[in-house]
Parts: structure tokens; sequence; C-alpha cells
């Protein structure tokens, strides 16, 4: 499982103050008044910033970082994901996960066939839908509810599902 969990990306500089906009990857923006610090993802490597101050702007968040006070500065992190630990993460409801430990997972279906391996997830309005790739390449989509997906095992790497009727004719 991952160590460390996105919440956001930040876009760009937003004014002269160094502020930035940040897209949220979390499902509660409101999450961000909570947040003390976030680790900005550098690739190489990553620094830790503490937060001044959160606003909102439409679908974005606005964030002011302790030592970012330009424009110029803000430049810095454009594209930068920001992240936290799991300790500072959203507690989860029961059946529920992050979706960064759903991915990789080997999807299984209810008689012990191996379907293919989880890559990502879609987030539509009714319910997501998991998107699973064959060993032959073939991308399957499934519903998830409670019909389809029965367990999902992080810690073991293995997602156990109901292939409803359907699915797999096209």
């Amino acid at each position: 499982m991952e160590e460390m969990l996105r919440v956001g990306v930040v876009t760009s500089p937003h004014g002269v103050r160094g502020e930035v906009r940040v897209y949220p990857t979390t499902d509660d923006n409101n999450r961000f008044r909570d947040l003390k610090e976030v680790t900005a993802d550098f690739g190489k490597e990553r620094r830790t910033l503490k937060i001044e101050h959160v606003k909102f702007f439409k679908n974005m968040v606005i964030l002011k970082f302790s030592g970012i006070d330009s424009m110029n500065d803000a430049e810095a992190l454009r594209q930068k994901d920001l992240l936290v630990t799991r300790d500072q993460a959203v507690r989860l409801g029961p059946d529920e996960n992050f979706i960064a430990d759903l991915i990789g997972l080997t999807v299984r279906t209810d008689d012990g066939t191996v379907l293919g391996t989880m890559t990502d997830v879609m987030r539509t309005g009714a319910n997501d839908v998991y998107c699973v790739r064959t060993e032959e390449g073939k991308e399957i989509l499934l519903p998830a509810i409670r019909d389809c997906i029965l367990k999902v095992d992080p810690e073991n790497r293995e997602m156990l599902v109901h292939v409803l009727d359907g699915l797999l004719d096209l």
C-alpha cells in the first residue's frame, strides 16, 4: 500500500503573494481546512510545506504556504502533487478504500478465475466503475456495487467479484 496519498495537484500561482491554485483529488475539499501541512512531490525529492491559510474558489482550493511569498516561488510548485501521510488521511467507513490501494489489485471471479488487474477507477454520478485489464489486454468495466464487488482485500492485493450477466459479452 502507498505510504503517501495524493490530495491535490498544484495547477498555477494565484496572485502575486505566493498563493497557489490546487485541483483537489479528494472527495471533500473542506478537508484542506484541517490540514496543517502537506508534502510536495518534486520527483527526486519531497518537501514538507506548512499551510498558512486556505480559501476556496469555484472547484479549486487556494493555499498559501509558509515561505512561498511570491509568484515566482509559487511557480516552482506548478504541477506538483500534494501528498499526506496515511495518519493525516480521512477516516474511511466500512467498505471504503482509497483509490491508490485499489490500483494493481488482482481481480478474481467468484469461481476462482483470474479476471485481470485493476487499473483505474472512473467516478460517475451513480457509482464508481472499476477498470480491469485482462492478460489479453482487454478492458472490462465493473460497477462498484455490492452485487458485483464481493470482497476487497488490499493487504493480500486481491479483489473478489461476481461478473453480472452481460458484462463480458461485448
